[in-house]
């Protein structure tokens, strides 16, 4: 089976197809190659294959066959040239972060992020100098003023977490091309199914392969995406000398759920458009976030460089944190876990959970209030969903 090129074939396919060369035993579906080393014909291609002049495996820790099948339909799917698989999402996060800056460099950052994100960058990466400034995620001209001349990094999430706001990626593109810097994009709400930002101008995107990759919750990984020149050389060799690297089962069952990726997306779009469409209609609930209502405000941005709208919803109950307690805990279907991209659907607290690390004023600088509720939707009947909803409102 010879490989398939990306650059000839739908998503549909890519996702089915992209990296896979079957061995000599024929096989359909891709095997699971659980072994940590591999084994050479002889010392002189030992020493080819671990000098890089020969390609080939070596040791599991940064190449495994599984892992490559992965990486290669991901970059395949998003329209990057490489990808680079680790053991969780915000791994993904801290290996682009250490490969590629250091000392003295500055990071411009979105405020609307995922809570462990802003703790990374603000508590963590600043004990080894890299400095971080927060912006509003559509405010680009807070966006220009705090690049300075160290600035090396542009990071957002778009759809954001939990609130679903939405930024101008091509926007942002240009404006870290005029500086020089990078533009990563976290792109684990949509997924390639929904949104391409490498085609829109980021350098590089970053997954949690554990939400919408894997689909039902079973496995943690992560994945950065972007250009051979950028993640073959810094990249690369951080996961080769640190190890934050995928496991070779985790890498077969995120294949597995990129064989699905697209139908299941559409079916979570279906869902949460349903449950965000009832939800804007109830008189308990003060706001919702969705960008598939016209009230969102990036709805148009949002149908311009999107496919689709996404699962997650958020909403703010009235009657603050007491309210919105009673309503998660009244809820019988959905389960109550800060996990998403489940086909099961799922109900969190952020201020008290994804959160709760951030400090006041950086909640309320994101509105991330207490009567604040994230769903993200799953595949149970929508009927259903609602009905839940409906009865744990009426019982706050």
């Amino acid at each position: 089976m010879s490989k398939i090129d990306p650059n000839l074939y739908a998503l549909d396919t890519l996702a089915v197809r992209a990296g896979q060369e079957r061995s000599s035993e024929g096989e359909q579906s891709e095997p699971i190659f659980v072994n940590s080393s591999y084994v050479f014909k002889d010392a002189a291609e030992a020493a080819a294959r671990f000098a890089g002049d020969k390609p080939g495996h070596v040791y599991s820790r940064f190449t495994n066959t599984t892992v490559r099948v992965f990486e290669e339909r991901l970059a395949a799917m998003e329209g990057g040239e490489r990808c680079i698989a680790t053991s969780s999402g915000m791994a993904a996060i801290l290996t682009i972060c250490i490969s590629l800056f250091q000392a003295g460099d500055h990071i411009v950052s979105s405020r609307s992020i995922f809570g462990t994100t802003v703790n990374l960058f603000d508590n963590i990466l600043s004990k080894f100098g890299l400095k971080t400034s927060f912006v509003g995620l559509d405010d680009y001209d807070a966006w220009e003023a705090a690049i300075t001349p160290a600035t090396k990094l542009l990071f957002l999430e778009t759809p954001s977490n939990p609130l679903t706001e939405i930024a101008d990626i091509q926007r942002l593109a240009d404006l870290a091309k005029q500086n020089d810097c990078l533009l990563v994009v976290d792109n684990c709400f949509c997924s390639p199914a929904l949104q391409k930002p490498i085609s829109l101008g980021a350098d590089v995107v970053v997954h949690s392969a554990t939400k919408y990759l894997d689909g039902q919750g079973r496995c943690i990984g992560g994945a950065i995406v972007g250009k051979e020149e950028l993640l073959g050389d810094k990249v690369f060799d951080f996961l080769h000398s640190a190890g934050p690297s995928m496991s070779s089962f985790n890498a077969w069952v995120f294949l597995k759920g990129l064989e699905t990726l697209n139908v299941r997306m559409r079916v979570h779009c279906e869902n949460a458009q349903r449950i965000a469409d009832w939800l804007n209609n109830q008189k308990s609930i003060e706001k919702v976030y969705y960008p598939g209502l016209e009230n969102h405000p990036q709805h148009e941005l949002a149908k311009s460089q999107q496919s689709g709208f996404g699962g997650i919803i958020s909403f703010v109950v009235k009657g603050g944190r007491s309210a919105a307690w009673k309503l998660i805990d009244a809820t019988n279907i959905y389960s109550i876990t800060a996990n998403l991209g489940d086909t099961k659907s799922t109900i969190v607290h952020p201020t008290t959970t994804t959160h709760h690390k951030l400090t006041d004023e950086q909640r309320l600088e994101t509105d991330i209030v207490e009567g604040l509720i994230r769903i993200s939707v799953g595949f149970e009947d929508a009927n259903d969903l609602i009905e839940d909803l409906e009865k744990a409102l009426a019982y706050v």
